[in-house]
């Protein structure tokens, strides 16, 4: 099975707009800044960044950036997924000829398909394109699910190697990895239920949070290899910061975060709008405390 080695902490980035246009220094800035703070790979186009906002040249340019800033020391792995099958074959090319790594599809979404549909829709993907397949189950946004049997046939495809269970449901974590081979991987992606979700098996988690605190998300996932209560410790001291992010619809949220922290500069694309004032400094002030705590 082809594989995008890494466990533990990946980030799904944000994307910084200027005078509502794509800020490309600070997206270089930002991934150096992960980087630096141990992040083990960068989602880059998904939903965090805003993916479904951006067109193709700016996509292609943030990948492209990243790729160069990353410089292989970590995969970088590209939200290609849409409703139509053709155009994310064609835009997937584009991606692979640039270097990535790999590749995150989301369920198809409005137009959504049955099980059988699922499974020609990614399977047509991943033999025409042929790099590595993050698959990516987010229900509550699409109103499709991927059964824990189309993940089974799903694994057995040579390309799609990982699934980003976004469910929030550790009964389906566990009913995946019960089906699945060793070597398929689970990543969170939900930052809230980490600890259960790696108890269940899982290999790691494609994080919201990390944007903000890589390394102490990455040390949650080294700790609970060898000691699980001490990573608990760990992930109760971050879990208000967590409680503060979930005042609105992500990417709202982090977006204020990020912008604190010199990584944004608080705008984001319609439909989606700014925190309120308050709310920003509530997570501001969460953020302070956080921070001035040793771990």
């Amino acid at each position: 099975m082809t594989q995008v080695q890494f466990n533990g902490t990946a980030v799904a980035i944000t994307t910084p707009f200027l005078n509502y246009e794509v800020d490309y220094a600070t997206f270089e800035r930002h991934i150096q800044f992960l980087i630096d703070n141990d992040i083990q790979a960068i989602f880059v186009n998904g939903t965090t960044g805003e993916g479904s906002t951006l067109t193709e040249e700016e996509k292609l340019k943030l990948v492209e950036i990243a790729i160069r800033t990353a410089n292989k020391r970590v995969p970088i792995i590209v939200g290609t997924g849409t409703n139509n099958t053709q155009a994310t074959i064609d835009h997937s090319l584009k991606v692979k000829a640039l270097g990535a790594d790999g590749i995150m599809l989301i369920t198809p979404y409005y137009n959504k398909t049955n099980q059988r549909g699922l499974i020609q829709h990614f399977t047509t993907i991943a033999d025409k394109v042929q790099l590595p397949v993050v698959l990516y189950n987010v229900p509550s946004r699409t109103n499709m699910m991927i059964e824990p049997e189309t993940v089974e046939i799903l694994a057995q495809h040579p390309y799609i190697y990982a699934l980003k269970d976004a469910t929030g449901d550790l009964d389906y974590t566990r009913a995946v990895k019960s089906r699945v081979p060793e070597a398929f991987k689970l990543y969170c992606g939900n930052d809230d239920i980490i600890i259960p979700f790696y108890a269940a098996g899982g290999d790691g988690v494609i994080s919201v949070i990390a944007n903000a605190i890589p390394k102490e998300f990455q040390q949650i996932y080294t700790t609970f290899k060898t000691e699980q209560s001490l990573a608990e410790q760990q992930f109760n001291a971050i879990n208000p910061l967590l409680n503060a992010l979930s005042v609105d619809i992500n990417p709202m949220p982090i977006k204020a975060l990020v912008t604190q922290i010199g990584f944004a500069n608080g705008e984001l694309r319609l439909p989606l709008v700014p925190l309120l004032d308050e709310e920003q400094q509530h997570i501001q002030s969460v953020y302070q405390q956080f921070k001035s705590q040793v771990i």
